[in-house]
């Protein structure tokens, strides 16, 4: 058995030969123990003479073989974790020993009420069942099951939660708090540009151009197996090109100065990565920890506290509030598409509707520009 570089265990068991060449069956797990489980349930298998087939495929080998052979070649390590931890904690317990082709809704819906029964936030229970409707999809692809039980169930509905604006006297206000900070660069960025945290501790001095001031977005910074790893931006739009606000410009200007100030005091103990933020001898650092001195920073301040993920919607809500288009957050932020953006800040886009309605009264009123004034067909 090995460890691999994704953290994941790797157990390989010789199963015969074939046209001379030796033949190997390779099993995955979390842990050691879990790959060790997995290789002697194979070997008793052989042992038996019983090849899994479809019909006596349980729930558990098909969600095991479907991260292992699917999910893991498909999503970022962050994701893969998160599937892993619903199917380990809440669907294997469940359903593991059933026969996949006997499912049923019943015992889904089942679970899903006894989750939230026991307090299981709605989103972890709902975020459970959106991981086994992928996984018995592809089972219904595969042709292992002739329909998705899991997809006549009801979700459970999440309480909607609209995200605080503020205003740009609230912003002065954070941008001097944590200006005196080492770090204070970075938080400047995400309340200015609306980044993720993982992008802005991904970011590398070649992808910026202070010059012309512009970043470029091209991968993020995450912990995987506890590890911090460099991974692929969460969607296709998370890679973009933003162009810099003057103030923010500035900021990464003193930033870059002290840095190299660091690496100078640091010596031979400076780890070079090439990285925006580090620590003081060069090393990525830890999203928890600068969440945890974002917060202290506007505590010592006087101000509320908040998370870098606050200051990505305090960036679209003081947009929004400028007149900026929903449009143009949307591809500000990175979101998939605007019926995101639309959905998370539709409360703060109520300005720009108004806006939009009053200029339609003034040309419905003759108090306004013709309708045609400038068009040519």
């Amino acid at each position: 058995m090995a460890l691999r570089s994704d953290g994941r265990w790797h157990g390989r068991l010789s199963v015969g030969t074939r046209d001379g060449r030796r033949l190997r069956r390779s099993v995955y797990g979390s842990t050691r123990t879990e790959t060790l489980r997995r290789l002697h349930e194979l070997r008793r298998d052989l042992e038996r003479g019983q090849p899994i087939t479809p019909a006596r495929l349980t729930v558990e080998q098909f969600l095991t073989r479907w991260l292992d052979d699917t999910v893991a070649l498909a999503v970022r390590p962050n994701t893969l974790v998160s599937y892993q931890g619903h199917c380990r904690n809440h669907l294997i317990p469940a359903f593991g020993t059933i026969p996949l082709s006997d499912l049923t809704p019943e015992q889904v819906q089942r679970l899903l009420n006894e989750k939230l029964a026991a307090g299981l936030a709605p989103r972890t229970v709902r975020q459970t069942l959106m991981v086994l409707r992928a996984a018995l999809d592809h089972a219904v692809r595969r042709d292992l099951v002739a329909r998705n039980p899991a997809r006549v169930v009801t979700a459970p509905r999440i309480p909607d939660t609209e995200p605080a604006g503020i205003t740009p006297d609230e912003a002065h206000r954070i941008l001097a708090a944590v200006r005196v900070d080492r770090l204070g660069a970075l938080y400047a960025l995400g309340l200015g540009t609306g980044l993720r945290l993982g992008e802005a501790l991904g970011l590398g001095w070649d992808d910026l151009d202070l010059a012309a001031g512009h970043l470029t977005v091209r991968r993020a910074l995450q912990r995987v197996h506890g590890r911090l790893v460099l991974v692929e931006p969460k969607t296709r739009r998370s890679r973009r090109t933003i162009v810099l606000p003057v103030t923010i410009t500035a900021e990464l200007r003193r930033h870059r100065v002290r840095q190299m100030e660091e690496r100078l005091r640091a010596g031979t103990r400076w780890h070079e990565t090439g990285l925006t933020f580090t620590s003081v001898v060069g090393t990525p650092l830890d999203a928890a920890a600068v969440t945890k001195r974002l917060k202290r920073l506007l505590v010592n301040a006087g101000l509320p506290p908040m998370t870098f993920h606050g200051l990505r919607h305090a960036a679209a809500s003081l947009l929004l509030a400028q007149g900026v288009s929903p449009r143009m957050v949307m591809e500000l932020l990175g979101h998939a598409d605007i019926s995101m953006t639309l959905g998370i800040y539709s409360h703060l886009s109520a300005p720009i509707r108004n806006e939009a309605a009053e200029r339609m009264n003034l040309v419905l009123t003759g108090r306004g520009p013709s309708l045609t004034e400038g068009v040519r067909l």
